[in-house]
């Protein structure tokens, strides 16, 4: 589905606050209330918009240490054998297929150091993994919401 200008303006100011009202955000793009729902409906139909959500300080929520881990995996992995390894970990916040010599890249959270390095030790174990390589996150320098604009 191709967004136009107004959709694109919609979703980005959804992005940044998914409780803005719909008057508000006709306030900001130059629509009706009812013509930004109408929009958000279509939206929400076609695919574009999949969900609303709340962004949380994973500090906040007692999850103080951040890291990233390369995993190489053992012989032909599929991408879905690696989801299937590694949806079971709540520790783990994002997962993708990468290009490089890593065959995948893990986002974890975990209370402290200790924390990580179980959740590490644990993936490690996993049958379809030949080895991993992690990085610690010292400070978060730039976060967005996903939506670029």
């Amino acid at each position: 589905m191709h967004l136009d200008d107004l959709d694109e303006r919609i979703v980005h100011a959804l992005a940044q606050d998914a409780r803005r009202s719909f008057a508000d955000i006709g306030q900001l793009v130059g629509l009706s209330a009812p013509a930004v729902k109408r929009r958000v409906d279509r939206l929400r139909a076609t695919g574009a918009i999949t969900g609303f959500t709340v962004r949380v300080d994973p500090a906040a929520l007692g999850w103080g240490t951040e890291g990233y881990v390369e995993i190489y995996c053992r012989g032909k992995t599929s991408p879905d054998a690696i989801r299937r390894g590694l949806e079971r970990y709540p520790e783990i916040v994002s997962a993708s297929t990468v290009t490089g010599d890593a065959d995948a890249l893990v986002q974890v959270l975990a209370a402290d150091m200790r924390h990580f390095e179980g959740v590490l030790e644990r993936i490690a174990g996993e049958p379809f993994v030949e080895r991993t390589r992690s990085v610690l996150v010292l400070s978060p320098l730039l976060r967005r919401d996903g939506t670029p604009g």
